[in-house]
């Protein structure tokens, strides 16, 4: 199995290699690296609190969330490759622009930042929506799965190492710059660092080449074949596809729901809430990220023992568990072995997940559902995060991470009975 598993993995070609580097260089800079560590403190050290913070984050995903849909369709019209180059372009964009907040906007911060993350979710939205897609046009039906899964891992050993080095990086410019690392100043020289490390990643995807999108004819060809589910349920599927779609995106809400409460806040609790100092919140997320890579890898052999249904439900039922602990509360090392458990168990259910929506529908709908799944994601993140700032701020941080482990056990519970049904 180990063997057939690394023999897969050395049929990836030119396309999917320079994509995979360029997503590294993501994960390390903005998503779950040194951007996802820095941001929030950097808020923190301007003065806002976590009701701010809630609202900022919840605006960018937000944006995200409504951006995803037409996303897809740009995606299914001009092809995925354009759409990743200028979602890389706008977070390099929004990561700079919110490096020169207290610049541009020295009295008032606070909007400028706001525009800011939002130009930056924009990008994330425009990547991310397309990602699938080329992929799924990058490869064979052989490789997708643990391509799908190798992306997962790649962005959480980026996340990892870019995260780690995120926590030490404002003491590093505290201690080169003589300005006290109670100041925004440190925060802010590693939000220009991000900006720069996604120059090589624009190039990295310029260098890809991919056929064009399909035409009409070939739109309209075969429909879905799925290695999950048998074809009488496939075609009892088919026959109403918004309605599949409908359930795949509310699933994708609640699923998403426990994800968005730990990732959002869970520096901010540490911070505030527990007095961690900011290189150990470094070095607890970095954790996560690391986690998260064997979990990732491993995720095509559960899907080959279990089928990837199964595996979905497994994984989503294990972000609950790893938020109790953080709902519970009081001492940092639960905190962190909790967000441990949220991000390796996050990693397994996404590529699980993925691979087996992309192939429920016919080709000609796989940007537009990838548009809709990461806009209910968006949407959960964005909620999460709004809500989150409020009931922080009224009743503490344990009732969130309770709240968000009931909506990913609901998800949980959800996606089981459908497909069971089915």
């Amino acid at each position: 199995m180990v063997a057939a598993y690394w023999s897969t993995l050395r049929l990836f070609n030119r396309n999917v290699l320079l994509y995979l580097g360029a997503t590294a260089l993501l994960g390390f800079a903005v998503d779950g690296g040194v951007y996802a560590v820095i941001f929030n403190l950097y808020l923190l050290r301007l003065g806002f609190g976590p009701e701010f913070i809630g609202q900022v984050n919840s605006a960018g995903l937000f944006v995200f969330a409504v951006a995803c849909l037409p996303a897809g369709a740009l995606g299914g019209r001009w092809g995925s490759r354009p759409l990743l180059l200028v979602g890389m372009a706008l977070m390099g964009l929004g990561a700079w622009l919110s490096a020169l907040a207290e610049l541009a906007a020295p009295g008032a911060p606070g909007g400028w930042l706001l525009v800011a993350n939002m130009v930056v979710y924009l990008g994330m939205a425009l990547y991310y929506t397309n990602a699938a897609p080329f992929i799924m046009e990058a490869t064979t039906p052989a490789e997708r799965n643990h391509l799908f899964s190798m992306q997962t891992a790649v962005l959480a050993l980026a996340g990892f190492t870019g995260s780690l080095l995120g926590g030490f990086l404002p003491r590093l410019f505290a201690l080169a710059t003589g300005i006290p690392q109670e100041e925004p100043a440190p925060y802010r020289f590693p939000l220009f660092l991000t900006a720069c490390l996604l120059l090589p990643a624009l190039w990295a995807l310029w260098q890809t080449r991919l056929a064009p999108p399909p035409g009409l004819s070939q739109a309209e060809g075969p429909g879905p074949v799925s290695p999950w589910l048998p074809r009488h349920r496939l075609a009892r599927m088919g026959s109403s596809l918004l309605g599949l779609m409908l359930a795949l995106i509310w699933i994708r809400f609640l699923q998403v729901a426990g994800v968005g409460a730990a990732t959002t806040f869970f520096n901010v609790y540490m911070d505030q809430a527990l007095q961690v100092k900011t290189a150990q919140i470094g070095l607890l997320t970095a954790l996560g990220r690391l986690s998260a890579v064997p979990a990732a890898l491993f995720t095509p052999i559960l899907m080959q023992r279990w089928g990837a249904p199964q595996t979905v439900i497994l994984a989503s039922g294990a972000t609950v568990l790893g938020l109790l602990p953080l709902a519970i509360g009081g001492h940092w090392a639960m905190a962190g072995l909790g967000f441990i458990g949220v991000a390796a168990a996050s990693s397994i259910r996404y590529p699980a997940y993925m691979a087996f929506t992309m192939e429920l529908v016919p080709p000609q709908w796989r940007a537009t559902l990838s548009g809709a799944g990461e806009m209910a994601g968006g949407l959960s993140f964005a909620a999460m995060a709004l809500v989150g700032g409020y009931v922080i701020a009224h009743y503490g941080y344990p009732p969130l991470f309770l709240l968000s482990a009931g909506l990913a056990f609901l998800g949980t519970v959800t996606f089981w009975r459908y497909f069971r049904d089915r």
